[in-house]
């Protein structure tokens, strides 16, 4: 570690990946030491554009000794196998979304991980917003008192050339899905983390918007929670202009939504002083996200999340969404693909 500081390299040089290089920008306890794309065009391109090395070789990455961890962020169904090499190679691993695509893949991360006795981490940066903390938060003092429904909603907009750019888009074999797997798993991840695995799932899958895609671009399924309360997932990426990504909560004392980082409801039959504050500050924000351009998401949820693993890798800590935590969402959209495929309700 360079002056106690845990030094990133970046795999993969796509849109995501700069808002991993700009996540790492000031941070206290981590920095950017280089970025790999296997065409030197592209990787010193990058590493200018981040002022930091370009690697040409994944080998010649791993072998440095000024990285300690490695992030990845290329396409979905090709992240384990530079993970596996860099957690082989002794590295700290953070993964973008999904961490891969199906849950045989993530297990392998983690068993591998802790046989190599590094840290895995998923990045949900959702999660590190301020606005779904609270509603974390109300959830677990009880303030809504029975929970009766939990709904998570993406009804978003992708153009036909936004599926056409990349090969891997609409796939199955990289995509590993359509919108619940790419698009929509930040919300789902969401629901999860305020509510818990469901215990049965019904699902609905289509193709209606796009053409060449081999993955659905809608989706609706229903969920039952321990307590019995149900839930609905919707999601679209053929819905223009699109909507910001939406969760709400719903129970016999109170009532939440969430709107993409803010919150647009916050009511409970017990009010607290602290509540009306929470109104008037989200009153007065502007909630921005991916309802129509990828590009147009926050940056503050990846820096904080690279911040809390940085900080776990220096006191040998678990980070806040270990690979078990980012296995959850994927297996919840495998086993809604699976309730689509046979036409039933699966137990989760």
């Amino acid at each position: 570690m360079k002056d106690n500081r845990v030094g990133f390299g970046v795999v993969g040089l796509g849109q995501i990946s700069k808002t991993h290089a700009n996540a790492l920008k000031g941070q206290e306890d981590c920095y950017l030491v280089g970025g790999f794309h296997k065409n030197p065009e592209k990787a010193d391109a990058w590493a200018a554009e981040h002022n930091c090395r370009a690697f040409y070789s994944l080998e010649e990455m791993l072998a440095d000794p000024e990285i300690d961890a490695v992030s990845i962020t290329t396409p979905s169904g090709y992240h384990l196998d530079p993970a596996l090499a860099a957690i082989r190679a002794g590295k700290h691993v953070l993964i973008e979304k999904p961490m891969e695509i199906t849950e045989e893949r993530i297990n392998l991360l983690i068993e591998e991980a802790k046989k190599n006795q590094v840290l895995l981490c998923g990045i949900f940066q959702s999660r590190f917003q301020d606005a779904p903390l609270l509603m974390k938060k109300a959830v677990e003092e009880g303030r809504f008192g029975t929970i009766t429904l939990a709904d998570a909603q993406f009804k978003w907009f992708r153009t036909q050339e936004y599926y056409d750019s990349g090969a891997w888009r609409g796939t199955w074999a990289v995509d590993g899905g359509g919108v619940l797997m790419n698009q929509g798993i930040h919300a789902i991840d969401l629901l999860l983390f305020l509510m818990g695995d469901p215990v049965e799932v019904s699902g609905y899958t289509a193709t209606l918007a796009h053409e060449r895609i081999e993955v659905e671009d809608v989706a609706v399924a229903t969920l039952r929670f321990p307590n019995g309360a149900l839930g609905v997932i919707e999601g679209t990426t053929g819905a223009y202009p699109g909507s910001l990504k939406r969760i709400e909560i719903c129970g016999s004392k109170g009532q939440a939504v969430l709107e993409e980082d803010s919150i647009t409801k916050w009511k409970f039959a017990e009010e607290r002083p602290e509540d009306a504050e929470i109104r008037a500050r989200f009153a007065a924000s502007t909630s921005f996200g991916g309802a129509n351009d990828p590009k147009n998401i926050s940056q503050i949820g990846h820096t904080r999340e690279f911040a809390d693993f940085a900080k776990a890798i220096k006191n040998g800590t678990s980070p806040f969404i270990p690979g078990e935590e980012a296995l959850r969402s994927v297996h919840l959209i495998r086993t809604i693909y699976k309730s689509a495929e046979a036409r039933a309700t699966v137990t989760f």
